[in-house]
């Protein structure tokens, strides 16, 4: 799988994990009282995040982006819904690939 299409992957799960967190998980907690709702959601979350970091590390190398790319794809995780725009800028770029390349 190419750094660009594990990146789109992860980020779509990081993204969805995000959200169950804040709008499902939190009012769980906050609503009826089960605080295990943010424990389990919030430990995935953690993991889906840490390896969103890990992709968009090697897609960054692998393709050269600048400083500023890379920042704006690491802001897009940290707002709600943000993976969800970063997904139709890596579809486009995956799309802009040689045929070679998007099997790599």
């Amino acid at each position: 799988m190419t750094a660009l299409r594990q990146l789109r992957v992860i980020a779509l799960l990081e993204g969805i994990s995000f959200l169950l967190l804040l709008f499902v998980a939190m009012p769980l907690k906050h609503l009826a009282g089960l605080a295990v709702a943010v424990r389990v959601a919030g430990s995935v979350h953690g993991i889906l995040f840490l390896l969103f970091i890990s992709a968009l590390f090697r897609a960054a190398s692998e393709r050269d982006w600048p400083a500023r790319r890379s920042l704006l794809a690491f802001g897009a995780s940290l707002v709600p819904g943000g993976t969800f725009a970063l997904d139709r800028l890596l579809k486009r770029e995956i799309e802009g690939l040689s045929p070679a390349e998007r099997e790599e």
